[in-house]
């Protein structure tokens, strides 16, 4: 099992095994894969060293991925909520932040339905 960037990747495609690093999707899988000249349908494990080092100095120099990502991702979200703007304060609230409904939906970011007892008439 190859791991790079502290992810051990499955003995899959190339181009389906990097996605299993956070900051590469499908596209620039693809993308890595023809800066370094392999086909990206071949499996992981049957990647030269020096295609598999020139892979991992990819990765670390052109591309910011999983712990660095991750990081400026929730420092992004920091700033938000500090400078108190709208997108900060549905951050902080735990509501959809890009313009969503909420009367009905929104389930995901509000969590479980939380009943609220009836008013008698």
């Amino acid at each position: 099992m190859a791991r790079i960037a502290g992810v051990d990747l499955p003995n899959k495609a190339i181009k389906i095994s990097l996605t299993y690093i956070y900051g590469i999707g499908r596209t620039s899988a693809v993308k890595i894969c023809k800066q370094i000249g392999i086909d990206p349908d071949m499996q992981i494990n049957d990647v030269s060293a020096d295609e598999m080092s020139e892979l991992r100095r990819i990765l670390d120099d052109e591309y910011k991925v999983e712990g660095r990502l991750r990081t400026e991702t929730a420092l992004n979200i920091k700033r938000l909520m500090d400078i108190g703007c709208y997108r900060g304060l549905r951050h902080r609230r735990g509501l959809p932040v890009r313009g969503q409904r909420t009367k009905t939906n929104a389930r995901t970011r509000k969590g479980k339905k939380k009943t609220v007892a009836g008013k008698k008439k």
